[in-house]
Protein backbone atom coordinates (compact mmCIF):
# COMPACT_ATOMS: atom_id res chain seq x y z
CA UNK A 1 0.00 0.00 0.00
CA UNK A 2 3.01 2.32 0.33
CA UNK A 3 4.71 1.11 -2.86
CA UNK A 4 7.70 -0.39 -1.03
CA UNK A 5 10.01 -3.13 -2.21
CA UNK A 6 10.38 -6.12 0.10
CA UNK A 7 13.88 -5.18 1.28
CA UNK A 8 12.81 -1.80 2.68
CA UNK A 9 13.25 -1.05 6.38
CA UNK A 10 9.98 0.09 7.99
CA UNK A 11 9.75 3.10 10.30
CA UNK A 12 7.14 5.68 11.22
CA UNK A 13 9.07 8.71 9.98
CA UNK A 14 11.03 7.10 7.13
CA UNK A 15 8.26 5.10 5.46
CA UNK A 16 4.83 5.91 6.93
CA UNK A 17 5.07 9.71 6.99
CA UNK A 18 7.42 9.80 3.98
CA UNK A 19 4.94 7.77 1.94
CA UNK A 20 1.89 9.99 2.63
CA UNK A 21 0.47 12.42 0.09
CA UNK A 22 1.64 15.95 1.00
CA UNK A 23 -1.95 17.15 1.38
CA UNK A 24 -2.81 14.27 3.77
CA UNK A 25 0.42 13.94 5.80
CA UNK A 26 -0.40 16.40 8.59
CA UNK A 27 -3.95 15.12 9.03
CA UNK A 28 -2.88 11.44 9.26
CA UNK A 29 0.02 12.26 11.60
CA UNK A 30 -2.29 14.26 13.90
CA UNK A 31 -4.81 11.38 13.96
CA UNK A 32 -2.10 8.94 15.10
CA UNK A 33 -0.81 11.33 17.75
CA UNK A 34 -4.32 11.97 19.07
CA UNK A 35 -4.92 8.21 19.46
CA UNK A 36 -1.71 7.92 21.52
CA UNK A 37 -2.75 10.66 23.95
CA UNK A 38 -4.01 9.21 27.29
CA UNK A 39 -6.53 12.05 27.57
CA UNK A 40 -8.25 10.96 24.35
CA UNK A 41 -10.32 7.86 23.55
CA UNK A 42 -7.40 6.02 21.98
CA UNK A 43 -9.28 5.58 18.70
CA UNK A 44 -7.90 6.11 15.21
CA UNK A 45 -9.93 6.36 12.00
CA UNK A 46 -8.74 8.26 8.94
CA UNK A 47 -8.58 8.06 5.14
CA UNK A 48 -5.44 9.25 3.36
CA UNK A 49 -3.50 8.96 0.14
CA UNK A 50 -0.06 7.43 -0.28
CA UNK A 51 2.53 8.11 -2.96
CA UNK A 52 4.50 4.89 -3.52
CA UNK A 53 8.06 5.46 -2.34
CA UNK A 54 9.45 2.96 -4.84
CA UNK A 55 6.77 2.77 -7.51
CA UNK A 56 5.38 6.34 -7.42
CA UNK A 57 1.75 5.18 -7.56
CA UNK A 58 -1.01 7.07 -5.76
CA UNK A 59 -3.32 4.96 -3.58
CA UNK A 60 -6.19 5.65 -1.18
CA UNK A 61 -6.10 3.96 2.24
CA UNK A 62 -8.81 3.59 4.95
CA UNK A 63 -7.25 3.01 8.38
CA UNK A 64 -9.01 2.10 11.63
CA UNK A 65 -7.47 1.14 14.93
CA UNK A 66 -6.53 2.37 18.35
CA UNK A 67 -4.02 2.42 21.17
CA UNK A 68 -3.84 0.09 24.15
CA UNK A 69 -2.75 1.82 27.35
CA UNK A 70 -1.02 0.68 30.49
CA UNK A 71 -1.75 3.45 32.94
CA UNK A 72 -1.02 6.72 31.16
CA UNK A 73 1.31 5.15 28.59
CA UNK A 74 0.37 3.69 25.22
CA UNK A 75 2.03 0.27 24.95
CA UNK A 76 0.57 -0.93 21.66
CA UNK A 77 -1.06 0.53 18.58
CA UNK A 78 -3.11 -1.87 16.47
CA UNK A 79 -5.59 -1.64 13.64
CA UNK A 80 -6.42 -2.46 10.04
CA UNK A 81 -5.67 -0.72 6.75
CA UNK A 82 -7.75 -1.31 3.63
CA UNK A 83 -6.82 -0.28 0.10
CA UNK A 84 -9.90 1.70 -1.09
CA UNK A 85 -8.32 3.05 -4.28
CA UNK A 86 -10.81 1.23 -6.49
CA UNK A 87 -13.72 2.51 -4.43
CA UNK A 88 -12.48 6.10 -4.72
CA UNK A 89 -11.94 5.70 -8.45
CA UNK A 90 -15.39 4.21 -8.81
CA UNK A 91 -16.99 7.05 -6.84
CA UNK A 92 -15.11 9.60 -8.95
CA UNK A 93 -16.12 7.86 -12.15
CA UNK A 94 -19.72 7.66 -10.97
CA UNK A 95 -19.78 11.37 -10.10
CA UNK A 96 -18.24 12.25 -13.45
CA UNK A 97 -20.76 10.02 -15.21
CA UNK A 98 -23.66 11.68 -13.40
CA UNK A 99 -22.33 15.16 -14.20
CA UNK A 100 -21.90 14.25 -17.86
CA UNK A 101 -25.38 12.76 -17.90
CA UNK A 102 -26.87 16.00 -16.57
CA UNK A 103 -25.00 18.03 -19.22
CA UNK A 104 -26.21 15.72 -21.97
CA UNK A 105 -29.80 15.90 -20.76
CA UNK A 106 -29.68 19.72 -20.68
CA UNK A 107 -28.20 19.79 -24.15
CA UNK A 108 -30.84 17.38 -25.37
CA UNK A 109 -33.63 19.66 -24.15
CA UNK A 110 -32.27 22.50 -26.27
CA UNK A 111 -32.03 20.51 -29.47
CA UNK A 112 -34.50 20.79 -32.24
CA UNK A 113 -36.80 17.80 -31.57
CA UNK A 114 -37.70 17.63 -35.26
CA UNK A 115 -34.19 16.45 -36.18
CA UNK A 116 -34.75 12.75 -35.75
CA UNK A 117 -31.22 11.77 -36.64
CA UNK A 118 -29.67 14.02 -34.00
CA UNK A 119 -32.13 12.74 -31.37
CA UNK A 120 -31.22 9.15 -32.26
CA UNK A 121 -27.51 9.89 -31.93
CA UNK A 122 -27.95 11.55 -28.54
CA UNK A 123 -30.19 8.72 -27.32
CA UNK A 124 -27.55 6.17 -28.28
CA UNK A 125 -24.93 8.19 -26.39
CA UNK A 126 -27.15 8.29 -23.29
CA UNK A 127 -27.69 4.55 -23.40
CA UNK A 128 -23.95 3.99 -23.51
CA UNK A 129 -23.44 6.28 -20.54
CA UNK A 130 -26.19 4.54 -18.58
CA UNK A 131 -24.49 1.19 -19.21
CA UNK A 132 -21.22 2.65 -17.94
CA UNK A 133 -23.01 3.99 -14.87
CA UNK A 134 -24.48 0.55 -14.14
CA UNK A 135 -21.01 -0.95 -14.30
CA UNK A 136 -19.71 1.72 -11.94
CA UNK A 137 -22.55 1.10 -9.47
CA UNK A 138 -21.88 -2.65 -9.55
CA UNK A 139 -18.21 -2.01 -8.81
CA UNK A 140 -19.22 0.26 -5.91
CA UNK A 141 -21.54 -2.44 -4.48
CA UNK A 142 -18.71 -4.96 -4.66
CA UNK A 143 -16.41 -2.53 -2.85
CA UNK A 144 -19.03 -1.97 -0.15
CA UNK A 145 -19.46 -5.73 0.25
CA UNK A 146 -15.73 -6.16 0.83
CA UNK A 147 -15.79 -3.36 3.40
CA UNK A 148 -18.65 -5.19 5.17
CA UNK A 149 -16.53 -8.35 5.28
CA UNK A 150 -13.72 -6.30 6.79
CA UNK A 151 -16.06 -4.90 9.45
CA UNK A 152 -17.29 -8.38 10.41
CA UNK A 153 -13.80 -9.87 10.62
CA UNK A 154 -12.65 -6.86 12.61
CA UNK A 155 -15.43 -7.46 15.15
CA UNK A 156 -14.58 -11.15 15.40
CA UNK A 157 -10.89 -10.33 15.82
CA UNK A 158 -11.81 -7.88 18.61
CA UNK A 159 -13.76 -10.55 20.53
CA UNK A 160 -11.28 -13.35 19.89
CA UNK A 161 -8.23 -11.27 20.84
CA UNK A 162 -9.89 -10.44 24.17
CA UNK A 163 -10.37 -14.16 24.79
CA UNK A 164 -6.82 -15.01 23.77
CA UNK A 165 -5.57 -12.33 26.17
CA UNK A 166 -7.41 -14.09 29.01
CA UNK A 167 -6.05 -17.49 28.00
CA UNK A 168 -2.42 -16.50 27.42
CA UNK A 169 -2.31 -14.09 30.36
CA UNK A 170 -3.88 -16.55 32.79
CA UNK A 171 -1.50 -19.36 31.81
CA UNK A 172 1.57 -17.09 31.90
CA UNK A 173 0.73 -15.76 35.37
CA UNK A 174 -0.03 -19.28 36.63
CA UNK A 175 3.36 -20.51 35.33
CA UNK A 176 5.12 -17.63 37.11
CA UNK A 177 3.31 -18.35 40.37
CA UNK A 178 4.17 -22.06 40.15
CA UNK A 179 7.82 -21.28 39.36
CA UNK A 180 8.04 -19.02 42.42
CA UNK A 181 6.21 -21.47 44.68
CA UNK A 182 3.18 -19.17 45.18
CA UNK A 183 0.42 -21.71 44.60
CA UNK A 184 -2.43 -20.10 46.52
CA UNK A 185 -3.79 -18.12 43.50
CA UNK A 186 -2.92 -20.53 40.67
CA UNK A 187 -6.45 -22.00 40.46
CA UNK A 188 -7.95 -18.52 40.03
CA UNK A 189 -5.78 -17.71 37.01
CA UNK A 190 -6.25 -21.16 35.47
CA UNK A 191 -10.03 -20.85 35.91
CA UNK A 192 -9.89 -17.47 34.13
CA UNK A 193 -7.95 -19.02 31.25
CA UNK A 194 -10.43 -21.91 30.98
CA UNK A 195 -13.36 -19.49 31.04
CA UNK A 196 -11.81 -17.45 28.21
CA UNK A 197 -11.13 -20.65 26.24
CA UNK A 198 -14.75 -21.77 26.66
CA UNK A 199 -15.98 -18.37 25.43
CA UNK A 200 -13.66 -18.68 22.41
CA UNK A 201 -15.06 -22.15 21.70
CA UNK A 202 -18.59 -20.72 21.89
CA UNK A 203 -17.65 -17.99 19.40
CA UNK A 204 -16.27 -20.58 16.97
CA UNK A 205 -19.44 -22.64 17.37
CA UNK A 206 -21.48 -19.55 16.48
CA UNK A 207 -19.32 -18.96 13.41
CA UNK A 208 -19.78 -22.57 12.29
CA UNK A 209 -23.52 -22.21 12.79
CA UNK A 210 -23.37 -18.92 10.88
CA UNK A 211 -21.82 -20.77 7.92
CA UNK A 212 -24.06 -23.86 8.39
CA UNK A 213 -21.00 -26.03 9.07
CA UNK A 214 -21.53 -27.10 12.68
CA UNK A 215 -22.19 -30.79 13.32
CA UNK A 216 -25.81 -31.28 14.40
CA UNK A 217 -26.84 -34.22 16.58
CA UNK A 218 -30.55 -34.04 15.81
CA UNK A 219 -32.76 -36.31 17.90
CA UNK A 220 -36.27 -36.16 19.44
CA UNK A 221 -36.41 -33.55 22.22
CA UNK A 222 -39.46 -33.34 24.49
CA UNK A 223 -40.28 -29.64 24.40
CA UNK A 224 -42.16 -29.25 27.72
CA UNK A 225 -39.40 -30.60 30.02
CA UNK A 226 -36.71 -28.96 27.87
CA UNK A 227 -38.26 -25.52 28.25
CA UNK A 228 -38.74 -26.02 31.97
CA UNK A 229 -35.06 -26.97 32.24
CA UNK A 230 -34.14 -23.90 30.19
CA UNK A 231 -36.27 -21.62 32.41
CA UNK A 232 -33.67 -21.70 35.21
CA UNK A 233 -30.89 -20.77 32.75
CA UNK A 234 -32.96 -17.87 31.40
CA UNK A 235 -33.84 -16.59 34.88
CA UNK A 236 -30.16 -16.63 35.85
CA UNK A 237 -29.23 -14.78 32.64
CA UNK A 238 -31.92 -12.10 32.72
CA UNK A 239 -32.19 -9.32 35.34
CA UNK A 240 -34.86 -9.53 38.04
CA UNK A 241 -37.02 -6.88 36.35
CA UNK A 242 -37.72 -9.24 33.42
CA UNK A 243 -40.34 -11.93 34.10
CA UNK A 244 -39.93 -15.27 32.31
CA UNK A 245 -43.07 -17.16 31.25
CA UNK A 246 -43.16 -20.67 29.75
CA UNK A 247 -46.38 -21.78 28.02
CA UNK A 248 -46.41 -25.22 26.37
CA UNK A 249 -49.68 -26.31 24.78
CA UNK A 250 -50.84 -29.82 25.67
CA UNK A 251 -49.84 -32.37 23.04
CA UNK A 252 -46.84 -30.40 21.78
CA UNK A 253 -44.67 -33.51 22.10
CA UNK A 254 -41.13 -33.71 20.78
CA UNK A 255 -39.22 -31.79 18.09
CA UNK A 256 -36.34 -33.12 16.03
CA UNK A 257 -33.36 -30.91 16.93
CA UNK A 258 -29.90 -30.71 18.45
CA UNK A 259 -30.68 -30.01 22.12
CA UNK A 260 -27.48 -28.00 22.70
CA UNK A 261 -28.06 -25.78 19.66
CA UNK A 262 -31.71 -25.34 20.64
CA UNK A 263 -30.76 -24.22 24.16
CA UNK A 264 -28.11 -21.87 22.71
CA UNK A 265 -30.69 -20.38 20.32
CA UNK A 266 -33.17 -19.74 23.14
CA UNK A 267 -30.43 -18.15 25.24
CA UNK A 268 -29.39 -15.90 22.32
CA UNK A 269 -32.98 -14.77 21.85
CA UNK A 270 -33.30 -14.09 25.58
CA UNK A 271 -30.14 -11.95 25.58
CA UNK A 272 -31.42 -9.95 22.59
CA UNK A 273 -34.76 -9.50 24.37
CA UNK A 274 -32.93 -8.30 27.51
CA UNK A 275 -31.15 -5.61 25.47
CA UNK A 276 -34.52 -4.54 24.06
CA UNK A 277 -36.04 -4.19 27.57
CA UNK A 278 -33.60 -1.96 29.51
CA UNK A 279 -36.37 -0.98 31.95
CA UNK A 280 -37.67 -4.53 32.41
CA UNK A 281 -40.61 -6.38 30.95
CA UNK A 282 -41.77 -9.89 30.10
CA UNK A 283 -40.15 -12.69 28.10
CA UNK A 284 -42.62 -15.36 27.00
CA UNK A 285 -41.63 -18.68 25.42
CA UNK A 286 -44.64 -20.52 23.99
CA UNK A 287 -44.74 -23.88 22.18
CA UNK A 288 -47.40 -25.75 20.24
CA UNK A 289 -47.72 -28.38 17.54
CA UNK A 290 -48.87 -27.19 14.11
CA UNK A 291 -49.42 -28.58 10.61
CA UNK A 292 -47.99 -26.79 7.59
CA UNK A 293 -50.02 -27.28 4.42
CA UNK A 294 -48.64 -27.26 0.87
CA UNK A 295 -50.53 -24.02 0.19
CA UNK A 296 -48.56 -22.10 2.85
CA UNK A 297 -45.76 -21.16 0.45
CA UNK A 298 -44.71 -18.09 2.42
CA UNK A 299 -43.15 -20.34 5.08
CA UNK A 300 -40.82 -22.06 2.59
CA UNK A 301 -41.33 -25.39 4.42
CA UNK A 302 -42.14 -28.90 3.29
CA UNK A 303 -45.72 -29.84 4.18
CA UNK A 304 -45.87 -31.73 7.47
CA UNK A 305 -46.06 -31.45 11.24
CA UNK A 306 -43.84 -28.99 13.10
CA UNK A 307 -43.29 -27.74 16.63
CA UNK A 308 -43.61 -23.96 16.77
CA UNK A 309 -41.55 -22.15 19.42
CA UNK A 310 -42.46 -18.47 19.79
CA UNK A 311 -40.18 -16.19 21.84
CA UNK A 312 -41.85 -12.83 22.58
CA UNK A 313 -40.69 -9.77 24.49
CA UNK A 314 -42.31 -6.48 25.48
CA UNK A 315 -39.30 -4.43 24.42
CA UNK A 316 -38.77 -1.42 22.19
CA UNK A 317 -39.27 -3.36 18.95
CA UNK A 318 -37.61 -2.70 15.61
CA UNK A 319 -38.57 -0.71 12.51
CA UNK A 320 -39.23 -2.54 9.26
CA UNK A 321 -35.88 -1.66 7.69
CA UNK A 322 -34.03 -3.29 10.63
CA UNK A 323 -36.34 -6.35 10.67
CA UNK A 324 -35.53 -6.93 7.01
CA UNK A 325 -31.81 -7.08 7.78
CA UNK A 326 -31.49 -8.94 11.10
CA UNK A 327 -30.77 -12.33 9.49
CA UNK A 328 -28.34 -10.95 6.89
CA UNK A 329 -24.75 -12.25 7.21
CA UNK A 330 -23.05 -8.89 7.74
CA UNK A 331 -25.72 -6.98 9.62
CA UNK A 332 -24.81 -5.90 13.15
CA UNK A 333 -26.26 -3.43 15.63
CA UNK A 334 -22.90 -2.78 17.32
CA UNK A 335 -20.45 -0.07 16.27
CA UNK A 336 -17.14 -1.00 14.69
CA UNK A 337 -14.63 -2.27 17.26
CA UNK A 338 -17.22 -3.40 19.83
CA UNK A 339 -17.64 -7.05 18.88
CA UNK A 340 -19.77 -9.10 16.54
CA UNK A 341 -23.17 -7.80 17.62
CA UNK A 342 -26.74 -9.08 17.36
CA UNK A 343 -26.53 -10.01 13.68
CA UNK A 344 -24.22 -13.01 14.12
CA UNK A 345 -26.40 -14.41 16.93
CA UNK A 346 -29.60 -14.22 14.87
CA UNK A 347 -27.81 -15.53 11.79
CA UNK A 348 -26.63 -18.48 13.89
CA UNK A 349 -30.22 -19.21 14.95
CA UNK A 350 -31.46 -18.91 11.38
CA UNK A 351 -28.76 -21.26 10.05
CA UNK A 352 -29.34 -23.82 12.83
CA UNK A 353 -33.11 -23.93 12.29
CA UNK A 354 -32.80 -24.10 8.48
CA UNK A 355 -30.14 -26.82 8.73
CA UNK A 356 -32.55 -28.74 11.00
CA UNK A 357 -35.23 -28.61 8.31
CA UNK A 358 -37.25 -25.77 9.82
CA UNK A 359 -37.88 -22.04 9.35
CA UNK A 360 -37.64 -18.76 11.30
CA UNK A 361 -40.06 -15.83 11.17
CA UNK A 362 -39.90 -12.47 12.95
CA UNK A 363 -42.59 -9.93 13.78
CA UNK A 364 -41.58 -6.63 15.35
CA UNK A 365 -42.83 -3.06 15.47
CA UNK A 366 -41.43 -0.02 17.27
CA UNK A 367 -42.89 0.20 20.76
CA UNK A 368 -44.76 -3.12 20.44
CA UNK A 369 -42.06 -5.68 21.18
CA UNK A 370 -40.71 -8.54 19.09
CA UNK A 371 -41.80 -12.13 18.44
CA UNK A 372 -39.48 -14.66 16.79
CA UNK A 373 -41.00 -17.98 15.73
CA UNK A 374 -38.92 -21.13 15.27
CA UNK A 375 -40.51 -23.94 13.25
CA UNK A 376 -38.79 -27.28 13.98
CA UNK A 377 -39.76 -30.66 12.48
CA UNK A 378 -41.94 -32.64 14.88
CA UNK A 379 -40.55 -36.01 15.98
CA UNK A 380 -42.67 -39.01 15.05
CA UNK A 381 -41.56 -41.19 17.95
CA UNK A 382 -41.03 -40.53 21.65
CA UNK A 383 -38.03 -38.59 22.87
CA UNK A 384 -34.94 -40.46 23.94
CA UNK A 385 -34.08 -37.65 26.38
CA UNK A 386 -33.33 -39.19 29.75
CA UNK A 387 -33.10 -35.88 31.59
CA UNK A 388 -30.06 -34.07 32.90
CA UNK A 389 -26.96 -36.17 33.38
CA UNK A 390 -25.29 -36.24 36.80
CA UNK A 391 -21.56 -35.45 36.42
CA UNK A 392 -19.39 -38.46 37.16
CA UNK A 393 -15.68 -39.09 37.30
CA UNK A 394 -14.08 -40.04 33.98
CA UNK A 395 -14.49 -43.85 33.61
CA UNK A 396 -11.27 -45.84 33.40
CA UNK A 397 -10.37 -48.59 30.97
CA UNK A 398 -8.96 -52.06 31.53
CA UNK A 399 -5.90 -51.96 29.32
CA UNK A 400 -7.79 -51.91 26.00
CA UNK A 401 -5.85 -50.74 22.94
CA UNK A 402 -6.81 -47.47 21.23
CA UNK A 403 -5.41 -46.23 17.90
CA UNK A 404 -5.25 -42.40 17.87
CA UNK A 405 -5.05 -40.81 14.38
CA UNK A 406 -4.49 -37.05 14.62
CA UNK A 407 -2.20 -34.77 12.57
CA UNK A 408 -2.00 -32.03 15.21
CA UNK A 409 0.83 -32.96 17.58
CA UNK A 410 -0.63 -31.13 20.59
CA UNK A 411 -4.09 -32.69 20.23
CA UNK A 412 -2.59 -36.15 19.65
CA UNK A 413 -0.41 -35.76 22.75
CA UNK A 414 -3.43 -34.68 24.82
CA UNK A 415 -5.62 -37.61 23.73
CA UNK A 416 -2.86 -40.18 24.26
CA UNK A 417 -2.02 -38.73 27.68
CA UNK A 418 -5.68 -38.90 28.75
CA UNK A 419 -5.90 -42.50 27.53
CA UNK A 420 -2.76 -43.41 29.45
CA UNK A 421 -4.10 -41.88 32.67
CA UNK A 422 -7.35 -43.83 32.22
CA UNK A 423 -5.53 -47.18 31.89
CA UNK A 424 -5.81 -47.56 28.10
CA UNK A 425 -2.93 -48.55 25.81
CA UNK A 426 -2.58 -45.89 23.07
CA UNK A 427 -1.01 -46.25 19.59
CA UNK A 428 -0.23 -43.00 17.73
CA UNK A 429 -0.53 -42.20 14.02
CA UNK A 430 -0.03 -38.72 12.54
CA UNK A 431 -1.82 -39.52 9.26
CA UNK A 432 -4.01 -42.09 7.55
CA UNK A 433 -1.07 -43.92 5.93
CA UNK A 434 0.58 -44.60 9.31
CA UNK A 435 -2.77 -45.73 10.74
CA UNK A 436 -3.34 -48.20 7.89
CA UNK A 437 0.02 -49.80 8.68
CA UNK A 438 -1.12 -50.45 12.26
CA UNK A 439 -4.56 -51.65 11.18
CA UNK A 440 -3.00 -54.10 8.72
CA UNK A 441 -0.67 -55.49 11.42
CA UNK A 442 -1.31 -58.10 14.08
CA UNK A 443 -1.60 -55.47 16.81
CA UNK A 444 -4.75 -55.65 18.92
CA UNK A 445 -6.91 -52.53 18.43
CA UNK A 446 -10.17 -52.24 20.39
CA UNK A 447 -11.11 -48.72 19.23
CA UNK A 448 -9.92 -46.10 16.71
CA UNK A 449 -10.08 -42.38 17.53
CA UNK A 450 -9.58 -40.34 14.34
CA UNK A 451 -9.69 -36.70 13.33
CA UNK A 452 -12.00 -36.06 10.37
CA UNK A 453 -9.83 -33.42 8.68
CA UNK A 454 -6.64 -35.42 8.11
CA UNK A 455 -4.15 -34.40 5.39
CA UNK A 456 -4.59 -36.41 2.21
CA UNK A 457 -7.08 -39.16 3.01
CA UNK A 458 -9.70 -37.84 5.48
CA UNK A 459 -10.94 -39.63 8.57
CA UNK A 460 -14.15 -40.95 6.98
CA UNK A 461 -12.22 -42.49 4.09
CA UNK A 462 -9.78 -44.01 6.59
CA UNK A 463 -12.74 -45.55 8.45
CA UNK A 464 -13.85 -47.36 5.27
CA UNK A 465 -10.38 -48.89 4.88
CA UNK A 466 -10.22 -49.72 8.60
CA UNK A 467 -13.44 -51.68 8.32
CA UNK A 468 -11.91 -53.73 5.50
CA UNK A 469 -9.20 -54.93 7.90
CA UNK A 470 -11.34 -55.00 11.06
CA UNK A 471 -15.08 -55.11 10.23
CA UNK A 472 -16.32 -54.67 13.82
CA UNK A 473 -13.86 -51.96 14.91
CA UNK A 474 -15.65 -49.12 16.76
CA UNK A 475 -14.58 -45.69 15.47
CA UNK A 476 -14.83 -42.35 17.27
CA UNK A 477 -14.36 -39.22 15.12
CA UNK A 478 -13.15 -35.93 16.60
CA UNK A 479 -13.70 -32.80 14.54
CA UNK A 480 -13.50 -29.05 14.82
CA UNK A 481 -14.99 -28.52 11.36
CA UNK A 482 -16.17 -30.97 8.73
CA UNK A 483 -18.53 -29.98 5.94
CA UNK A 484 -19.57 -33.58 5.29
CA UNK A 485 -20.28 -34.14 8.99
CA UNK A 486 -22.93 -31.42 9.13
CA UNK A 487 -25.50 -33.96 10.35
CA UNK A 488 -24.37 -37.06 12.20
CA UNK A 489 -26.99 -39.38 10.71
CA UNK A 490 -25.68 -38.93 7.15
CA UNK A 491 -22.00 -39.05 8.13
CA UNK A 492 -21.75 -41.96 10.55
CA UNK A 493 -21.87 -45.65 9.80
CA UNK A 494 -22.61 -48.55 12.18
CA UNK A 495 -20.68 -48.49 15.47
CA UNK A 496 -19.37 -44.96 14.80
CA UNK A 497 -19.69 -41.78 16.85
CA UNK A 498 -18.42 -38.18 16.67
CA UNK A 499 -17.34 -35.64 19.29
CA UNK A 500 -16.63 -31.98 18.50
CA UNK A 501 -13.48 -30.01 19.27
CA UNK A 502 -12.81 -28.50 21.69
CA UNK A 503 -13.94 -31.23 24.09
CA UNK A 504 -13.70 -31.69 27.85
CA UNK A 505 -11.45 -34.55 28.96
CA UNK A 506 -14.30 -36.17 30.87
CA UNK A 507 -16.55 -36.02 27.79
CA UNK A 508 -13.89 -37.76 25.68
CA UNK A 509 -13.30 -40.41 28.35
CA UNK A 510 -17.03 -41.00 28.73
CA UNK A 511 -17.58 -41.41 24.98
CA UNK A 512 -14.64 -43.85 24.69
CA UNK A 513 -15.93 -45.88 27.64
CA UNK A 514 -19.45 -45.88 26.17
CA UNK A 515 -18.22 -47.26 22.84
CA UNK A 516 -16.00 -49.84 24.55
CA UNK A 517 -18.91 -51.15 26.59
CA UNK A 518 -21.24 -51.18 23.58
CA UNK A 519 -18.72 -53.24 21.60
CA UNK A 520 -17.74 -55.54 24.48
CA UNK A 521 -20.61 -55.55 27.02
CA UNK A 522 -18.91 -58.06 29.30
CA UNK A 523 -15.67 -56.10 29.68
Amino acid sequence: MFGLTSDRQISYEGTFLAGLHPQDKERADNAVKAALEPTGRGEFEVEYRTIGIDDGKERWIAAKGGAIFSGASAVRFIGTVIDITERKRTESALAASEAALRVEREALDTLNRTLEQRVAERTAALENEMAARNLAEEALRQSQKMEAVGQLTGGIAHDFNNMLTGIIGGINIAKRRIASGRLEDVDRFMDAAVDSANRAAALIARLLAFSRRQTLDSKPVEIAPQLEATRELLERTLPENIRVEIDVEAGTGAALADVNQLESALLNLAVNARDAMPDGGRLRVAARRCVVEACERSLDLKPGTYVLLAVSDTGIGMPADVVNKVFEPFFTTKPVGQGTGLGLGLSMIYRFVRQSGGQVRIDSRPGQGTTIELYLPAADGPSDDKGPMVPEAAPEGRGQSVLVVEDDDAVRLLICDVLGELSYLAFEAANAEAAIGILASEKKVDLMVSDVGLPGMNGRQLAEIARQYRPDLPILFVTGYAENAATKASFLGPNMAVIGKPFAVDDLAGKINEMMLANNPGR
